[in-house]
């Protein structure tokens, strides 16, 4: 079962938990979880759970395609805990992330992306994850359960003057800010239902919140009318896939799957900074490929980086190795960071893809057969 793994990566649990199998993700989101929750603590059995994704050494494993990528480096060393969630200021210089190095909770931490100093932003008896930074570099948003429920908080870019932007009881995560600075969308986990809201916040207006749609971990686009988020399987396929929403002040419409496969779930988008492509967490599950054994008590066996043009074209594994790949961040300079784990630890890591998107004489609905299908049903 799920609990027999030792699972480090927020995304995998609560996809594996939730999304993936359409099971319950109550235990996995009940208000004031620890850590272990949405980060694997080191716990003393962990030599009886078995890694996800394979033995052997990161820096052995880890393997990436030269075809479209280069430049690989490690931001973070192995230690105790895990690094997670990793993403980069507007300006290029400082790495943010959340990591459970210190403490079995989860707290935020900045190091230059150069540089080997490690500053902690948050401290105490709570949790808190998924940090992103606001286009300006001022602000962070993260979630957190320093309430005993999991919300969307607001602090500077320092760790100072933390405010809430959610108060509900049931479960808020993965904040993304709109690039003018004056929304977040965030999902929430609908544990009755058994599925994951897309929401939208005024972060100057706490109370004006909006539902946009069913799906988890929201990336806002570079241009601001695009959302990318996983989706939950449909009729025909039991693994999450990628889509995008238009959004406007307004309204939010035309669904279009971007990315899916029938042998492996594809979570956690994240936008290049030109908004010409999407990176996304690329999930195997069981032995091999096409094996349609796969249950919620199946292990996850192989976990890449993946990365897709938002026409939905261009389909290409950026990792291919033993070791657990997740949590995809694009940074402004065009490098794309992750996180890598063996039975080591958990470490940042990052490249460069160099591929450019694919380019040819269909207008972009037509590019992607899929998209055009669900935009003709939804106009």
């Amino acid at each position: 079962m799920l609990g027999s793994l030792r699972i480090t990566d927020s995304r995998i649990v609560l996809v594996a938990a939730m999304i993936l199998f359409s099971t319950s993700c109550a235990a996995h989101t009940e208000p004031g979880a620890s850590a272990a929750d949405l980060h694997a603590s080191e716990s003393s059995d962990s030599d009886e759970r078995p890694p996800l994704f394979g033995e052997g050494q990161v820096t052995d494993d880890l393997a990436f395609e030269a075809r479209v990528a280069t430049g690989l480096r490690e931001h973070t060393t192995a230690g105790e805990g895990a690094d997670l969630d990793p993403t980069v200021d507007p300006t290029g210089e400082t790495l943010l992330f959340a990591s459970t190095r210190f403490s079995k909770n989860s707290h935020l931490f900045t190091k230059p992306i150069d540089g080997t100093t490690v500053t902690q932003l948050t401290d105490g008896d709570a949790n808190e994850a998924m940090p992103a930074f606001s286009a300006n570099g001022q602000y962070i948003a993260y979630c957190t359960d320093r309430d005993g429920q999991w919300d969307i908080w607001v602090m500077d870019a320092d760790g100072r003057n933390a405010r809430r932007i959610t108060d509900d009881p049931l479960p808020e995560y993965h904040p993304s800010w709109s690039p003018d600075g004056q929304r977040i969308a965030y999902c929430r986990m609908n544990v009755a239902e058994n599925r994951g809201e897309i929401w939208i916040a005024e972060v100057h207006e706490p109370g004006v919140h909006e539902v946009i749609g069913e799906g988890l971990f929201p990336a806002w686009s570079p241009s601001g009318d695009l959302i990318a988020y996983q989706r939950p399987p449909g009729r025909g396929n039991r693994w999450s896939s990628i889509w995008t929403l238009h959004v406007d002040e307004k309204e939010a419409l035309l669904p279009t799957e971007v990315a899916s496969s029938p042998d492996a779930a594809f979570i956690s988008p994240s936008w290049s900074p030109d908004g010409e492509q999407i990176a996304f967490a690329w999930i195997q599950m069981t032995g091999s490929e096409g094996d349609k054994t796969a249950s919620a008590s199946s292990d996850i066996v192989r976990a890449d980086i993946g990365m897709v043009d938002a026409t939905g074209e261009g389909l290409t594994r950026l990792t291919d190795g033993r070791a657990e790949h997740g949590s995809p961040h694009w940074a402004k300079d065009g490098r794309l960071y992750f996180t890598a784990r063996n039975g080591d630890g958990q470490t940042i890591w990052s490249l460069k893809p160099f591929r450019p998107p694919v380019v040819d004489d269909l207008p972009p609905p037509l590019r992607n057969r899929r998209a055009a299908q669900l935009n003709e049903r939804v106009e």
